[in-house]
């Protein structure tokens, strides 16, 4: 039996996922999400986990991102061979790509364009968060099975790919290449491996695996019954214990929960060769699922806010507060890693193409349009504001990035102060402690909840950069922790060991100190 589907029906169902997800995590995510917040003992990783969930249903009740990068859209078609397109003024692509739009642009929940049309070059906006990364396959069928995902940067630039040998272990392998991943990829969240195929047939499946249901605690379950696993499930489990052993935790911070989940999917390949292929998952993890029939476009069911927990994070009285305003190299000396700061006052923004145009100017000889001398700079792109928001979902980009330059903006420029997200490399950290600053840590994954702390923004320089511009933000106890001070001392080091080291030894009370493997009477 033929069945139609018209362009419209694609168009607005697409374009409705894509709004559904911006603002709900998928149920599985949520309840995986919450046992990890209440079995974790690490005091710094349990805070970012309870901001994460604060934001997730901030964000479910207001329609409002939950992430401010919004995402590069992934779509997977399985189009029945039975299936008849009507009234297409374009390809099917093209018709994924006015849904794209549409959601984009939404005046009601505008989303953030991240996409750029030439990746080398140029690197221009596209202004409507197109082209989408669109995958077909036809199957048996007279419907049209539609998968929909907004895919952030962070967690995307963590892909990993090797061609193993046929007699190496993939095990080894993913020990060895999540510690190198650092904390970009905002965990806690989901690890899609693919394994077998060929080099892009694993990246495929890598990414496809990320979008099957989160149900490692129900794998977890019927373990311990001593029920038999397949291998592909005790695989799963294995890198599951194991990657959460290494003590990375959520933000990288240390702590007992880095990853969810571990999905995998395989393929028949060469006689020769592995091909494996991993890829994360972030804390905004965001996709959907939804199936034409011909009968119309599909809107999905919102998920009840009682999958949410009780979890209403809000600043805590006793940590410091900071006034932006008046900032001093002494000040900044004093503060402690790991410390939570609630900052208030004015702070500039900035991320990539910002510092780059800074640098080309700064190369000419030029004036720069902003003062950095004792200031504070966050790496954020903005969503831009509805209603009467000041601004957007405004959650930190990843700090490493911008480490190429950060010896210029604090030997030339007089800045102060870094806020962004994950760890700083070596060479940023040695200048940071060169210059007596600071790098601060915001917690990715909860964007929403930042931008509540905002009061003000305006553009201050390079507006045609779009979300890239150089804002102002007048914030109001904005929570961040001391990830780097001025002394070059980093949380996403010390924290890490610290809880590799506890894990180890099964002391997992944080209030008792396990300083030393050799040690472990003391503990």
């Amino acid at each position: 039996m033929t069945t139609t589907i018209r362009q419209d029906d694609l168009i607005e169902s697409v374009a409705a996922a894509l709004q559904f997800i911006s603002y709900y995590h998928p149920a599985d995510f949520i309840e995986h999400l919450t046992r990890a917040w209440e079995r974790e003992r690490s005091p710094a990783a349990k805070d970012a986990i309870a901001q994460i969930l604060s934001n997730s249903k901030m964000c479910a009740t207001s329609h409002r991102p939950i992430c401010q990068d919004t995402g590069i859209v992934n779509v997977f078609l399985q189009v029945g061979m039975d299936v008849r397109w009507e009234g297409f003024s374009g390809s099917i692509e093209d018709a994924i790509n006015e849904g794209v739009r549409k959601a984009y642009l939404h005046p009601e929940n505008t989303l953030r364009a991240s996409v750029v049309a030439d990746p080398q070059f140029l690197r221009k906006n596209t202004k409507d968060n197109t082209p989408a990364v669109v995958h077909c396959r036809l199957v048996p069928g007279n419907t049209v099975e539609v998968t929909v995902a907004a895919k952030g940067g962070g967690s995307e630039n963590k892909s990993k790919l090797a061609m193993l040998n046929p007699g190496d272990s993939v095990v080894d392998w993913v020990l060895k290449m999540l510690p190198m991943m650092g904390a970009g990829w905002c965990p806690p969240g989901i690890l899609g491996i693919g394994i077998g195929g060929t080099a892009e047939k694993a990246v495929l499946m890598a990414k496809e695996s990320l979008m099957d249901a989160v149900n490692m605690y129900e794998l977890q379950e019927r373990a311990a019954t001593g029920a038999v696993l397949l291998p592909e499930e005790a695989l799963r489990l294995e890198l599951y214990e194991k990657i959460n052993a290494l003590g990375i935790g959520a933000q990288g911070l240390g702590g007992l929960t880095t990853v969810l989940d571990v999905k995998l999917k395989m393929f028949p390949t060469h006689a020769a060769s592995k091909p494996v292929a991993m890829i994360p998952n972030c804390a905004a993890t965001r996709h959907a699922h939804f199936t034409l029939r011909g009968d119309g476009p599909v809107y999905l069911t919102p998920p009840s806010l009682d999958s949410w927990p009780q979890v209403d994070w809000a600043p805590n009285d006793a940590c410091r507060r900071v006034s932006l305003d008046t900032l001093t190299r002494e000040e900044v000396a004093s503060w402690k890693p790991g410390e939570t700061l609630l900052l208030h006052g004015k702070m500039l923004t900035g991320r990539d193409a910002a510092h780059k145009r800074i640098q080309d100017m700064l190369a000419r000889g030029e004036p720069l349009p902003v003062d950095f001398r004792n200031r504070a700079i966050y790496y954020v792109g903005p969503v831009d504001p509805v209603d009467n928001e000041a601004v957007g979902p405004a959650g930190p980009t990843t700090a490493t990035r911008m480490d190429g330059f950060t010896e210029m903006m604090l030997s030339q420029t007089g800045l102060l102060v870094m806020i962004g997200k994950a760890e700083r490399g070596p060479i940023a950290i040695e200048s940071i402690r060169k210059h007596g600053c600071a790098y601060l840590m915001a917690v990715g994954g909860a964007a929403y909840l930042v931008s509540k702390a905002i009061r003000a923004a305006k553009v201050l320089a390079f507006a045609d950069l779009g979300m890239e511009a150089i804002y102002e933000f007048e914030v109001q106890d904005m929570p961040v922790t001391v990830a780097v001070d001025s002394q070059g001392t980093s949380v996403h080091t010390t924290g890490p060991i610290e809880w590799q080291r506890r894990i180890t030894l099964g002391v997992t009370d944080a209030s008792i100190a396990c300083p030393d493997l050799t040690r472990q009477r003391d503990c």
